[in-house]
């Protein structure tokens, strides 16, 4: 019985060896999704159905008997090539080669978001990546007289190969920004009479600021009829992005801050973006309403008000205030305990 046994265990051995020689339906590369936590038979599986091996079972067998390899495969969203060895794919699952990592960056985002969450995607130090982002070679490229490639890194999902280093990533994102950029908004540049750079920082302000989409337009407005009228822009994104961190709102105090940045202080636009601003702001900044605005103020429901003199501002912002405050009051009232929140009016 042991014999036959031990005949049956060959048998099926030879049986798998045979089946490592088998290849993969089809040609060219597939993508992979291994779940966290994923078994080898869910990978075998999700395999399978790629065309990546033949047989799910027969692979998965191998991987146990022969690799001991059916435990510490990494996690993942892998490339792989269709027709390799049994064995190559293994080393694969197991080493993390052709892990692919993605990164979603979001309109409005800075250098202040993106650089840590671009480390952790790639999977190196925080440091390298601040390196990256100051690469002298693309910040001509971009025509960026800032220290750093801010409002240059396009808003988009990108998908890395494991190993991908900061460098190779960050010219992905700029070059994903110069082929949006149209060639044909270099004469629009000459209309405005600005640099890209002064549109770029305009368009992040734009970004920061806009909360409903057909207003971007009026937004811009705003801020050229003022450069245009030598006012302070006393854009409040910017006092933010001199603070160098992320504030609810901007206090009194915060106005102080000294920074090239802080447009409460300093005439004009800021020395760049403060933040990475999509397609729809960047034509915004290129194509600005032909409206008198110089003022507004936003509103809870993300709508602004626009005014052409301070005294109407003035009753704009004392309108908005009171609507701030309402919602103010509510959001408290609602978390109160139902015993200390106040009792309804009596009707008369």
């Amino acid at each position: 019985m042991r014999r036959l046994k031990r005949l049956a265990r060959a048998t099926s051995l030879v049986a798998i060896v045979a089946l490592t020689a088998c290849r993969g339906a089809g040609t060219g590369r597939v993508r992979v999704i291994v779940p966290h936590g994923a078994t080898m038979r869910v990978a075998a599986e999700s395999l399978a159905r790629a065309g990546v091996v033949q047989n799910a079972t027969a692979f998965r067998l191998y991987a146990r008997m022969l690799r001991r390899s059916d435990r510490s495969i990494r996690a993942g969203t892998y490339v792989f090539q269709r027709g390799r060895s049994w064995g190559e794919v293994i080393d694969d699952l197991r080493l993390g080669k052709g892990l692919e990592n993605s990164i979603t960056v979001p309109e409005g985002w800075s250098l202040y978001q993106i650089v840590p969450q671009l480390a952790r995607v790639l999977n190196v130090p925080v440091e390298s990546v601040q390196v990256a982002v100051r690469d002298s070679a693309l910040l001509r490229a971009v025509g960026a007289p800032t220290p750093t490639l801010e409002g240059y890194l396009f808003p988009d999902t990108y998908v890395f190969a494991d190993g991908t280093t900061p460098r190779e990533a960050v010219r992905v994102m700029v070059d994903r920004f110069q082929h949006v950029w149209q060639p044909e908004w270099n004469q629009r540049l000459d209309s405005l009479k600005m640099s890209r750079n002064e549109v770029m920082a305009l368009a992040s302000i734009v970004e920061k600021e806009a909360r409903v989409p057909e207003e971007r337009p009026v937004i811009a407005a705003v801020y050229l009829n003022r450069l245009k009228a030598k006012m302070l822009l006393q854009a409040d994104p910017t006092v933010q992005y001199a603070l160098g961190k992320h504030v609810a709102r901007v206090m009194y105090k915060d106005l102080a801050i000294e920074s090239p940045y802080n447009t409460y202080k300093h005439i004009g636009l800021p020395p760049g973006p403060i933040a990475s601003p999509g397609r729809p702001s960047i034509v915004a900044a290129l194509n600005p309403a032909n409206v008198p605005y110089r003022y507004f103020v936003a509103f809870p429901d993300g709508h602004h008000e626009f005014t052409t003199d301070f005294a109407k501002h003035t009753v704009a912002v004392r309108n908005a205030r009171r609507e701030w405050d309402s919602v103010t009051a509510l959001r408290r009232d609602t978390m109160r305990p139902p015993e200390l929140a106040p009792a309804a009016p009596m009707k008369r």
